[in-house]
């Protein structure tokens, strides 16, 4: 059996276990481990079926099932590519997210940061998407071009709007484009993986033979990928517009009350002035 798909089976972890497990699969040396450590880690984990992922005391059980986790697709046992394993989810997408919410300046400006977004999503949530039912490459590249144009069109229109009816106030220039890229982030997923739930994904007995093909299964599938990615995205973006704001309301404040200070200073200097010449 296939050790990911052994890992889902077998595994069943609390909430904090998981979150735990998806910081592990987030880490940045997963990008650069070479095929050969992976092909070790998969023949150890091949070997050794009853290893288990709780076993604390195999660090080299621990690490084979990092490497295998985050490098091997579960449906295909095809090794990911490395600009979109999950550890490069986040480094390649926060710049993107960063630009995507800055004050608008220029149509130029607006449009690269959109559209190299929605790209790397896109491709990313099909490449990691399920790859347990029948589909060709033309209704994969037909699709992706379908979806970033979309994804594109709408996380664009509000700054459009912005530009065109100059647009200053704090809801339009900051909260609404962290809404809008939360929302279409999900869609994004909904819409890339959306064979999914029309095909049918294969279900597995807790023996990991396969059962026959559920659409409903490929629902929830998407359902949860959508809600973790539009937390995800969210939280990102919206965390640097709360501070910038306080930052930004904290420096007026004390310039303000610095101003006052200066001015209160020259008061009280002239009153004295006033005071000496009588």
């Amino acid at each position: 059996m296939e050790p990911n798909v052994r890992f889902w089976i077998t595994e069943r972890q609390s909430f904090i276990q998981r979150f735990l497990q998806w910081t592990e699969l987030l880490d940045p040396t997963n990008l650069v481990v070479s095929i050969e450590k992976i092909e070790k880690s998969r023949q150890l984990l091949l070997a050794h079926e009853d290893a288990s992922r709780s076993d604390l005391e195999d660090k080299t059980v621990q690490e084979a099932w990092k490497r295998s986790l985050s490098t091997v697709h579960p449906d295909n046992s095809k090794l990911i590519p490395g600009p979109f394993r999950p550890a490069a989810l986040l480094p390649f997408t926060a710049p993107m997210v960063f630009l995507s919410v800055l004050p608008v300046k220029s149509l130029k400006s607006m449009i690269l940061p959109q559209v190299s977004f929605y790209t790397y999503s896109t491709v990313f949530n099909i490449v990691n998407g399920n790859a347990s039912y029948d589909r060709r490459p033309h209704e994969s590249i037909l699709l992706g071009a379908g979806v970033i144009a979309s994804s594109t069109f709408f996380g664009l229109f509000p700054r459009l709007l912005q530009v065109r009816f100059s647009l200053n106030s704090v809801l339009s220039r900051n909260v609404i484009p962290v809404i809008i890229l939360a929302q279409l982030s999900g869609l994004n997923v909904v819409a890339s993986r959306s064979l999914e739930p029309l095909r049918g994904i294969e279900v597995m007995d807790k023996e990991g033979s396969v059962i026959g093909y559920s659409r409903k299964a490929g629902t929830k599938a998407i359902k949860d990928t959508a809600t973790s990615r539009v937390v995800l995205f969210g939280t990102s973006a919206f965390i640097p517009e709360v501070f910038s704001y306080f930052f930004k309301r904290y420096s007026a404040v004390s310039l303000k009350r610095k101003f006052n200070l200066q001015q209160k200073k020259q008061n009280s200097s002239i009153t004295e002035g006033c005071r000496g010449e009588f």
